[in-house]
């Protein structure tokens, strides 16, 4: 019984640990300009035939740290480089570029991480309109796997 409890201690605090650690990752620029990322994400991927996702979110965010976590494990890492160009847009304490999160038909409202998937001349092709995303915390490394193959880019015949 004494191991038990000695285990869940060392467990939880190697939990807190991790959380705090993903809590202090800066993953949304507070000086980065979204529309010059998006536009260079664009021209980017059309040179290399992959889709654009963007990611709204603020480094306050749980979900949102969750949310980048998974997307760099693999097998996400691979599906996220071979396919996508990512462009992290900063909604601040929803205070920030929510003209960009409306474009794109994202509505901050339901929570973030909030993503759209953009083909390669900035085409809407995905916009997370419930939250789906915004309990990432709940939610499996499998689940980012799904959404990108979903939306990975065709290959050219």
């Amino acid at each position: 019984m004494q191991k038990a409890i000695r285990f869940a201690v060392v467990l939880t605090l190697v939990l807190t640990g991790l959380a705090a650690n993903a809590q202090g990752k800066i993953i949304y620029s507070d000086t980065a300009d979204a529309n010059h990322d998006i536009a260079q994400a664009l021209v980017t991927a059309k040179h290399e035939h992959k889709r654009v996702i963007l990611d709204f979110g603020g480094n306050w965010c749980g979900d949102c740290q969750v949310l980048d976590i998974y997307l760099h494990e693999q097998p996400n890492l691979d599906l996220l480089d071979s396919n996508f160009v990512l462009v992290h847009v900063n909604v601040g304490r929803y205070d920030k570029n929510t003209d960009l999160a409306e474009k794109y038909q994202v509505p901050l409202k339901k929570g973030v991480p909030g993503l759209a998937v953009l083909d390669a001349h900035g085409k809407i092709l995905y916009s997370q309109k419930n939250g789906e995303f915004e309990a990432m915390r709940k939610m499996d490394p499998a689940s980012v796997t799904e959404f990108l193959n979903k939306w990975k880019p065709t290959p050219k015949a």
